[in-house]
């Protein structure tokens, strides 16, 4: 399965208080387990950086990675940017 990273950067009119931000994330969650089913969520990171939010995820099907994203963006009111990834032994023994 391929490794795709996932960045969002949360809409400051999202919400309004911290409950909101649960309810919405609950909310996308829910989206995407029943709209793409063939991309399995390995971890979620909030960071303190340009993006709110790094996702890790797995999928042999790039297009429901992509909906997965524009689920996000639609839903979870984010711009997200959306990339491949290797694990790092692997690019250092594919060299």
């Amino acid at each position: 399965m391929a490794t795709y990273i996932i960045l969002s950067r949360i809409s400051p009119h999202a919400f309004d208080d911290p409950d909101g931000f649960k309810k919405l994330a609950d909310a996308v969650s829910e989206k995407i387990k029943t709209q793409c089913p063939a991309v399995k969520w390995k971890e979620s990171f909030v960071t303190m950086g340009r993006f709110d939010v790094v996702d890790i995820v797995e999928s042999d099907d790039p297009q429901q990675v992509g909906r997965a994203a524009m689920l996000i963006r639609a839903y979870g009111k984010s711009e997200t940017e959306t990339m491949p990834a290797t694990e790092w032994k692997s690019f250092l023994k594919a060299l």
